[in-house]
Protein backbone atom coordinates (compact mmCIF):
# COMPACT_ATOMS: atom_id res chain seq x y z
CA UNK A 1 0.00 0.00 0.00
CA UNK A 2 1.31 3.65 -0.83
CA UNK A 3 1.65 5.72 2.46
CA UNK A 4 1.95 9.09 1.17
CA UNK A 5 -0.64 10.17 3.71
CA UNK A 6 0.37 7.64 6.65
CA UNK A 7 0.08 9.48 9.80
CA UNK A 8 -2.34 12.23 8.68
CA UNK A 9 -5.83 13.07 9.48
CA UNK A 10 -7.60 14.40 7.01
CA UNK A 11 -10.84 16.41 7.11
CA UNK A 12 -13.26 15.81 3.78
CA UNK A 13 -16.26 18.09 3.28
CA UNK A 14 -18.16 17.12 0.61
CA UNK A 15 -17.52 13.74 1.10
CA UNK A 16 -20.68 12.53 -0.12
CA UNK A 17 -20.37 14.29 -3.61
CA UNK A 18 -18.67 13.75 -6.79
CA UNK A 19 -15.09 14.89 -6.14
CA UNK A 20 -15.22 14.39 -2.24
CA UNK A 21 -15.83 10.79 -1.77
CA UNK A 22 -13.38 9.67 -4.24
CA UNK A 23 -10.91 11.93 -2.34
CA UNK A 24 -12.48 10.16 0.65
CA UNK A 25 -11.82 6.62 -0.86
CA UNK A 26 -8.04 7.68 -2.42
CA UNK A 27 -6.77 9.09 0.89
CA UNK A 28 -7.59 6.07 2.84
CA UNK A 29 -6.20 4.19 0.72
CA UNK A 30 -2.95 6.21 1.05
CA UNK A 31 -2.66 5.79 4.85
CA UNK A 32 -5.08 8.63 6.21
CA UNK A 33 -7.49 9.04 9.11
CA UNK A 34 -10.31 10.87 7.45
CA UNK A 35 -13.01 12.89 8.91
CA UNK A 36 -16.12 12.94 6.40
CA UNK A 37 -18.37 15.17 6.74
CA UNK A 38 -21.69 16.53 4.76
CA UNK A 39 -24.92 17.97 4.93
CA UNK A 40 -27.39 15.21 5.61
CA UNK A 41 -25.09 11.46 7.23
CA UNK A 42 -27.75 8.96 5.44
CA UNK A 43 -26.46 10.70 2.25
CA UNK A 44 -23.05 10.46 2.77
CA UNK A 45 -23.33 6.99 4.14
CA UNK A 46 -24.83 5.92 1.16
CA UNK A 47 -22.05 7.47 -1.14
CA UNK A 48 -19.36 6.65 0.54
CA UNK A 49 -20.52 2.53 0.37
CA UNK A 50 -20.81 2.72 -3.22
CA UNK A 51 -17.33 3.79 -3.10
CA UNK A 52 -16.35 0.59 -1.43
CA UNK A 53 -15.47 2.28 1.80
CA UNK A 54 -15.76 0.02 4.82
CA UNK A 55 -18.34 2.27 7.50
CA UNK A 56 -17.21 0.18 9.83
CA UNK A 57 -13.26 0.91 9.38
CA UNK A 58 -11.67 2.84 12.49
CA UNK A 59 -9.96 5.05 10.05
CA UNK A 60 -12.95 6.82 9.21
CA UNK A 61 -15.86 9.15 10.70
CA UNK A 62 -18.75 10.62 9.78
CA UNK A 63 -20.34 13.91 10.58
CA UNK A 64 -23.33 16.14 9.77
CA UNK A 65 -22.75 19.65 9.00
CA UNK A 66 -24.08 22.50 7.59
CA UNK A 67 -20.77 24.17 6.01
CA UNK A 68 -23.42 28.03 5.50
CA UNK A 69 -23.83 27.98 9.27
CA UNK A 70 -21.28 29.99 11.20
CA UNK A 71 -22.21 28.58 14.54
CA UNK A 72 -22.15 24.77 13.34
CA UNK A 73 -18.53 25.20 11.30
CA UNK A 74 -17.17 26.96 14.44
CA UNK A 75 -18.58 24.61 16.99
CA UNK A 76 -17.41 21.71 14.47
CA UNK A 77 -13.59 22.39 14.57
CA UNK A 78 -13.73 23.22 18.40
CA UNK A 79 -14.84 19.42 19.16
CA UNK A 80 -12.05 18.14 16.50
CA UNK A 81 -8.44 17.55 17.89
CA UNK A 82 -5.46 16.11 15.37
CA UNK A 83 -6.20 17.54 11.98
CA UNK A 84 -3.87 17.97 9.89
CA UNK A 85 -5.09 18.74 6.46
CA UNK A 86 -8.53 19.49 4.99
CA UNK A 87 -9.98 19.52 1.45
CA UNK A 88 -12.97 21.76 0.71
CA UNK A 89 -15.17 19.80 -1.93
CA UNK A 90 -18.64 21.57 -0.67
CA UNK A 91 -20.65 23.48 -3.30
CA UNK A 92 -24.03 25.04 -1.72
CA UNK A 93 -26.13 26.66 -4.05
CA UNK A 94 -29.65 28.56 -4.57
CA UNK A 95 -32.53 26.72 -6.93
CA UNK A 96 -32.14 29.46 -9.72
CA UNK A 97 -27.90 28.76 -9.81
CA UNK A 98 -27.04 28.16 -12.97
CA UNK A 99 -29.68 30.87 -14.37
CA UNK A 100 -28.24 32.50 -18.03
CA UNK A 101 -26.67 36.27 -16.93
CA UNK A 102 -29.25 37.90 -18.56
CA UNK A 103 -31.69 36.79 -16.48
CA UNK A 104 -30.07 36.47 -12.69
CA UNK A 105 -31.40 38.60 -10.12
CA UNK A 106 -29.23 40.85 -7.86
CA UNK A 107 -30.88 38.50 -5.04
CA UNK A 108 -30.15 35.32 -6.43
CA UNK A 109 -26.51 36.49 -6.99
CA UNK A 110 -25.80 37.50 -3.88
CA UNK A 111 -27.32 34.73 -1.98
CA UNK A 112 -25.07 32.31 -3.82
CA UNK A 113 -21.44 34.50 -3.03
CA UNK A 114 -23.30 34.16 0.23
CA UNK A 115 -24.22 30.71 0.22
CA UNK A 116 -20.64 29.08 -2.00
CA UNK A 117 -17.89 31.82 -1.58
CA UNK A 118 -19.15 32.81 2.15
CA UNK A 119 -18.60 29.22 3.10
CA UNK A 120 -15.54 28.56 1.74
CA UNK A 121 -14.03 31.97 3.58
CA UNK A 122 -15.56 30.47 6.50
CA UNK A 123 -14.41 27.04 6.33
CA UNK A 124 -10.70 28.97 5.42
CA UNK A 125 -11.14 31.14 8.42
CA UNK A 126 -11.70 28.27 11.12
CA UNK A 127 -8.90 26.18 9.80
CA UNK A 128 -6.68 29.11 10.34
CA UNK A 129 -8.12 29.46 13.66
CA UNK A 130 -7.87 25.99 14.16
CA UNK A 131 -3.84 25.29 13.43
CA UNK A 132 -3.41 29.06 15.51
CA UNK A 133 -4.72 27.40 18.58
CA UNK A 134 -3.31 24.01 17.79
CA UNK A 135 0.11 24.96 16.82
CA UNK A 136 0.64 22.03 14.42
CA UNK A 137 1.00 21.54 10.48
CA UNK A 138 -1.96 21.89 8.81
CA UNK A 139 -2.75 21.97 4.67
CA UNK A 140 -6.11 23.08 3.48
CA UNK A 141 -7.10 22.73 -0.04
CA UNK A 142 -10.30 24.83 -1.71
CA UNK A 143 -11.43 23.76 -4.94
CA UNK A 144 -11.61 26.41 -7.88
CA UNK A 145 -11.96 25.90 -11.05
CA UNK A 146 -10.50 26.88 -15.00
CA UNK A 147 -13.47 29.21 -15.07
CA UNK A 148 -12.15 30.91 -11.82
CA UNK A 149 -8.73 32.04 -14.33
CA UNK A 150 -9.71 32.23 -17.38
CA UNK A 151 -13.25 33.45 -19.22
CA UNK A 152 -15.64 30.91 -20.12
CA UNK A 153 -15.50 29.78 -23.71
CA UNK A 154 -19.33 30.55 -24.43
CA UNK A 155 -18.73 29.42 -27.69
CA UNK A 156 -18.62 25.41 -26.67
CA UNK A 157 -22.28 25.53 -25.48
CA UNK A 158 -24.04 25.75 -28.60
CA UNK A 159 -26.55 23.43 -29.19
CA UNK A 160 -27.06 22.73 -25.32
CA UNK A 161 -29.21 24.07 -22.80
CA UNK A 162 -25.58 24.74 -20.71
CA UNK A 163 -24.29 27.96 -19.55
CA UNK A 164 -21.47 28.60 -16.98
CA UNK A 165 -22.93 30.23 -14.64
CA UNK A 166 -21.66 34.27 -13.85
CA UNK A 167 -21.65 33.57 -9.99
CA UNK A 168 -19.29 30.18 -10.20
CA UNK A 169 -16.82 32.60 -12.18
CA UNK A 170 -17.12 35.13 -9.51
CA UNK A 171 -17.07 32.60 -6.93
CA UNK A 172 -13.71 30.49 -8.16
CA UNK A 173 -12.04 33.73 -9.06
CA UNK A 174 -12.50 34.88 -5.55
CA UNK A 175 -11.56 31.57 -3.74
CA UNK A 176 -8.02 32.24 -5.77
CA UNK A 177 -7.52 35.33 -4.04
CA UNK A 178 -8.83 34.55 -0.48
CA UNK A 179 -6.26 31.64 -0.16
CA UNK A 180 -3.36 34.24 -0.88
CA UNK A 181 -4.91 36.14 1.62
CA UNK A 182 -5.24 33.92 4.67
CA UNK A 183 -1.68 32.06 3.60
CA UNK A 184 -0.11 35.92 3.78
CA UNK A 185 -1.75 36.84 6.93
CA UNK A 186 -1.46 33.37 8.39
CA UNK A 187 2.17 34.18 7.36
CA UNK A 188 3.75 30.81 9.05
CA UNK A 189 5.33 27.40 7.28
CA UNK A 190 3.61 25.19 9.04
CA UNK A 191 0.08 26.47 7.70
CA UNK A 192 -0.61 26.56 3.51
CA UNK A 193 -3.50 26.87 1.69
CA UNK A 194 -3.88 25.90 -1.72
CA UNK A 195 -6.39 25.31 -4.88
CA UNK A 196 -7.28 22.68 -7.45
CA UNK A 197 -8.89 24.26 -10.31
CA UNK A 198 -10.14 21.11 -12.48
CA UNK A 199 -11.01 21.51 -15.98
CA UNK A 200 -14.61 20.13 -16.92
CA UNK A 201 -15.21 16.91 -15.56
CA UNK A 202 -17.25 14.09 -17.11
CA UNK A 203 -20.52 13.72 -16.23
CA UNK A 204 -23.35 12.61 -18.70
CA UNK A 205 -22.88 16.11 -20.51
CA UNK A 206 -24.53 15.78 -24.27
CA UNK A 207 -22.54 14.95 -26.97
CA UNK A 208 -22.29 18.52 -28.66
CA UNK A 209 -20.77 19.54 -25.68
CA UNK A 210 -18.00 16.95 -24.90
CA UNK A 211 -16.96 17.40 -28.44
CA UNK A 212 -16.30 21.13 -28.88
CA UNK A 213 -14.88 20.89 -25.24
CA UNK A 214 -12.40 18.41 -26.36
CA UNK A 215 -11.57 20.54 -29.34
CA UNK A 216 -10.35 23.06 -26.77
CA UNK A 217 -8.17 20.18 -25.16
CA UNK A 218 -4.16 18.72 -26.31
CA UNK A 219 -7.03 15.50 -26.87
CA UNK A 220 -8.52 14.08 -23.93
CA UNK A 221 -11.51 16.42 -23.37
CA UNK A 222 -13.37 16.55 -20.28
CA UNK A 223 -11.34 15.08 -17.22
CA UNK A 224 -12.64 11.59 -15.43
CA UNK A 225 -13.09 12.60 -11.54
CA UNK A 226 -9.96 10.31 -10.62
CA UNK A 227 -7.48 12.86 -12.39
CA UNK A 228 -8.34 15.68 -9.75
CA UNK A 229 -7.77 13.29 -6.98
CA UNK A 230 -4.25 13.02 -7.52
CA UNK A 231 -2.82 17.08 -7.31
CA UNK A 232 -5.29 17.46 -4.19
CA UNK A 233 -3.41 14.65 -2.22
CA UNK A 234 0.27 15.73 -3.32
CA UNK A 235 -1.33 18.94 -1.77
CA UNK A 236 -2.21 17.95 1.61
CA UNK A 237 0.75 15.76 1.84
CA UNK A 238 4.47 16.03 3.19
CA UNK A 239 5.71 16.56 -0.75
CA UNK A 240 4.01 19.72 -0.96
CA UNK A 241 5.95 21.14 2.54
CA UNK A 242 6.40 24.71 1.39
CA UNK A 243 3.76 24.99 -1.68
CA UNK A 244 1.52 27.69 -0.20
CA UNK A 245 -1.16 30.59 -1.86
CA UNK A 246 -0.79 28.34 -5.54
CA UNK A 247 -3.07 27.02 -8.00
CA UNK A 248 -3.19 23.97 -9.76
CA UNK A 249 -4.99 23.67 -12.98
CA UNK A 250 -5.36 20.25 -14.59
CA UNK A 251 -7.21 20.59 -17.70
CA UNK A 252 -5.25 19.25 -20.69
CA UNK A 253 -4.39 22.34 -22.12
CA UNK A 254 -7.96 24.13 -22.13
CA UNK A 255 -6.87 27.30 -20.81
CA UNK A 256 -4.17 27.72 -22.89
Amino acid sequence: MNNLLSAQKVLVLGAGGFLGSKITKKALEQGAQVIAVDLKIEDLQVRLHRQGIDLDDSNVSLFELDVTSEQAVKSFFHTQSGITAAVNCTYPRNKSYGTHFLDVTLESFNENLALHLGSAFLVTQQCAAYFTRNQQAFSLVNISSIYGVVAPKFEIYQNTSMTTPVEYAAIKSAILHLNKYVARYINDSRFRVNSVSPGGILDNQPEPFLEAYKSNTNGTGMLDVDDVVGPVLYLISPQSLFVTGQNLIIDDGFCL
